[in-house]
């Protein structure tokens, strides 16, 4: 007859599992995860600007627009400076 072997933990279904066996942590789950500070939740990424761009619709001549685009990346921008020079506006922040 076999004897039957005793559990350490009385009434206990659940087997004791080592922490040291716990999986591995990955890049993707840390890229996952939450950063905190307190119950304060820290965003990741660019923070927000004090004085954010606003997108809007514009209507401009083809020709000009042409243009500016063949300028290549950055004619947005180009935009932007040619218009505040225009209106005499100095940069803000």
């Amino acid at each position: 007859m076999q004897k039957k072997k005793k559990s350490s933990s009385k009434g206990s279904s659940k087997r004791w599992v080592d922490p040291d066996d716990a999986p591995e942590l990955t890049d993707e789950m840390l890229d996952r995860a939450e950063l905190r500070d307190g119950d304060k939740i820290i965003r990741r990424g660019r923070p927000p600007l004090a004085n954010p761009k606003e997108a809007i619709k514009l209507r401009i001549d083809a020709d000009v627009l042409a243009a500016y685009r063949k300028m290549g990346g950055g004619w947005q921008t180009q935009i932007n400076q040619d218009l505040r020079r225009a209106r005499k506006l100095r940069k803000v922040g």
